[in-house]
């Protein structure tokens, strides 16, 4: 038994600080920070402009097409743009699991983190 928990530990020594202070790691969050935030603030604005708008004005009550208003027209909007920004984060995150898998290769060979 003792055999087995010294091969977990040799497994699990990984110097974690090391890696959040290399430049393969720092590049990662800032690429997504740059990605991340500006989606979110959009995203936000996005939703819930629909019940404020509603709520507070009148400008979606007119009729866009036919006797659909514009309200209508921006609530479905909401679903494709929920839609297309789950697309674009899942291939952009795509990029992001090849940047991790470099930091760890680069921790696995002890390299310059």
């Amino acid at each position: 038994m003792a055999i087995r928990e010294h091969s977990l530990m040799e497994h699990t020594s990984i110097d974690y600080t090391k890696i959040t202070q290399s430049s393969s790691f720092q590049q990662l969050m800032r690429a997504k920070k740059k990605f991340i935030l500006p989606l979110t603030l959009f995203f936000l604005i996005f939703y819930f402009a629909l019940p404020i708008l509603t709520s507070y004005s009148n400008v979606l009550n007119s009729p866009a097409i036919g006797p659909i208003s514009w309200a209508w027209l921006f609530a479905f909007a909401q679903f494709i743009m929920t839609w297309a920004l789950c697309t674009l984060y899942s291939k952009r995150a795509a990029n992001f699991d090849e940047m991790v898998e470099q930091i760890k290769q680069e921790a696995k060979e002890g390299g310059s983190v």
